[in-house]
């Protein structure tokens, strides 16, 4: 295990040294001392890329993460079994089983974030793989660093808020110490970031947020491809809406993003007071013929 002081990876892999080695790595500085919040979490890395594999690797564990490491599915998964990961850092393009494979039986076995690893360029295919659950994606060539500080981002999110209440609304429960929600009584399967977008959503009734907003409170990002917000939003509906394909709930606003609308007797809030958004009024969002928000309101999805 290399040393937290040292400022870049194994010179085998040194995107610093070897710029040109491997394109689909940015060259980056190694996360420094203050962003190392890892709190001994255990991360899977399955690439079947063995440079790709120990430059990632090699970030995490100086950030200081335990890595575990697999060059295919079959791999992944054993290793999984054998030791479950707070997280996974999954490539898309496996030989064999496929990322997206992995990631449906990972999810089979039990709740646990990935983030996806791609160097297909194509949106169907990152959007593909959030459909199956993947909470993040980075394409390659990506930035180790900004690896590292999206790995931190959504762990960080997947440790319960003690001191938060339950939220009630529209026959809805979310739970954000136990990480729990249902709908009228059932428990439902939420994503993390399903999760809390729905908690987020409840705890800001009545309030049209721009997908912008929603990247920035919900997914920590001040950027990034705006279709994630819109691929969660399509698969939060089909849990919690009793007709997704005409939401109540959950409601696209033209030209702005979604607002969560409750209504009838379940319209009264519980646990938190409302709260404004974070800055001013949100600014409209572009709206362009090939926009995400326009597309899901015509989806329905």
């Amino acid at each position: 295990m290399h040393q937290p002081h040292e400022p870049t990876p194994a010179p085998r892999a040194d995107p610093q040294t070897t710029p040109q080695a491997d394109p689909r790595i940015a060259s980056q500085t190694a996360p420094t001392a203050a962003s190392r919040s890892a709190g001994g979490a255990r991360i899977l890395v399955v690439d079947d890329d063995p440079t790709v594999a120990e430059v990632v690797s090699g970030y995490l564990d100086r950030a200081g993460y335990g890595v575990d490491r697999a060059g295919d599915g079959p791999e992944a998964l054993a290793r999984a079994a054998a030791h479950w990961p707070d997280l996974v850092v999954l490539d898309l393009m496996l030989p064999g089983m496929d990322g997206l494979e992995v990631c449906r039986r990972l999810r089979e076995r039990g709740p646990v974030p990935v983030i996806m690893l791609t160097a297909r360029g194509d949106e169907d295919d990152r959007v593909m793989g959030l459909e199956v659950g993947a909470d993040d994606y980075v394409t390659k060539p990506f930035s180790p660093r900004e690896l590292v500080l999206r790995v931190e981002s959504v762990l960080r999110r997947t440790r319960p808020a003690v001191a938060a209440r339950p939220l009630s609304a529209a026959g809805l429960t979310v739970d954000p110490a136990a990480r729990r929600a249902s709908k009228q009584g059932t428990e439902l399967a939420l994503t993390l970031r399903e999760f809390d977008l729905l908690s987020f959503l409840l705890r800001h009734p009545g309030r049209a947020f721009a997908r912008e907003d929603l990247m920035r409170e919900v997914w920590g990002w001040d950027f990034g491809d705006l279709s994630t917000v819109t691929v969660h939003v399509r698969r939060l509906r089909g849990k919690v809406e009793d007709d997704p394909a005409r939401p109540r709930l959950i409601q696209t606003v033209w030209g702005v993003g979604y607002r969560f609308d409750p209504t009838g007797d379940d319209a009264h809030l519980t646990g938190h007071a409302p709260e404004p958004p974070a800055g001013n009024t949100p600014a409209p969002a572009p709206a362009p013929a090939s926009d995400a928000t326009g597309q899901e309101e015509t989806d329905h999805a």
